[in-house]
């Protein structure tokens, strides 16, 4: 039974499976969208939404907080100056999925994960 149990495998021990995640949530922080399977940006959405929400407070121990997933002060500098700005008045639900398809080697579901226009 998966009663309580949050979060996905995703067939992955769980270094590997926090390195696929950190490294597609750099990824959209720096392009702003990533082309990914469905299950993949479902379970890394959450973890976008979280440094959103950080980059809105805009105080120390959150920039350090975003760097310890980020790893990239450009990119944590880049999170807080241009992202989170954007999302001021936003309460929450900063990123869409929208469904592409099917990849076409195995036929997994295929989703663009998606910040959203902020104000």
């Amino acid at each position: 039974m998966r009663h309580r149990v949050a979060k996905r495998k995703l067939g992955l021990p769980s270094d590997q499976r926090m390195a696929l995640l950190k490294n597609l949530a750099r990824s959209i922080v720096r392009h702003g969208k990533v082309r990914t399977t469905v299950t993949r940006a479902k379970e890394v959405r959450v973890l976008v939404e979280k440094l959103v929400t950080l980059a809105k407070a805009n105080d120390l121990h959150s920039r350090r907080q975003a760097r310890r997933v980020l790893n990239d002060e450009d990119l944590v500098k880049h999170l807080f100056d241009n992202v989170g700005p954007q999302y001021k008045n936003r309460a929450g639900g900063y990123t869409r999925i929208v469904r592409i398809g099917w990849r076409r080697g195995d036929a997994a579901p295929m989703a663009v994960l998606e910040l959203v226009e902020g104000e």
